[in-house]
């Protein structure tokens, strides 16, 4: 997989992503009072994190999504780290922190899950949805990697505490 170089800046959001993501939470508003969804910081054996990137939204991401009615936080993460990596847990996840999600909407929580030990199934493929994925050493991430998932690895390093908002 290549790398973005370190003089790539990392993109901001298009217009057509902000409007599709206040479209999706306006449905989600009238569904449901509250939105809660789960994020999953993948580490393999050799301490590297596992990262997504879109195609709707820009920048590296920690796999994730939303938590669908009659679901299990848990199980919507194993869905998740599958659908967007191919990956399993080696050991049971653990719960880290939840944040509240203000940037999204008034309403959004993400439940930050640590997954030790994950390995990966299968190459992920791009599509639709996932145009890239990989593992990166901690000290080799894509420079398009959004703030707030290195904000959440140095919390999880212990090199900044833990933060109630996204």
């Amino acid at each position: 997989m290549e790398q973005d170089t370190p003089t790539t800046p990392p993109p901001t959001r298009s217009l057509l992503a902000r409007l599709a993501t206040r479209v999706v939470h306006g449905y989600f508003a009238l569904a449901r009072g509250m939105t809660m969804g789960v994020r999953a910081a993948c580490f393999d054996d050799a301490g590297r994190i596992f990262l997504v990137r879109h195609s709707y939204v820009p920048g590296w991401h920690m796999p994730g999504g939303g938590i669908e009615r009659g679901e299990t936080a848990l199980e919507a993460l194993a869905k998740e780290i599958r659908e967007e990596g191919n990956l399993v847990t080696g050991t049971p996840p653990v719960l880290v922190h939840v944040y509240f999600n203000r940037q999204t909407s008034k309403r959004d929580h993400v439940l930050l899950y640590r997954c030790d030990g994950v390995v990966q199934t299968a190459p992920r493929l791009r599509d639709r949805e996932i145009v890239e994925a990989g593992f990166f050493a901690l000290d080799a991430l894509p420079v398009a990697t959004t703030a707030a998932t290195r904000r959440r690895l140095e919390e999880l390093a212990g090199r900044a505490p833990l933060a109630d908002f996204w």
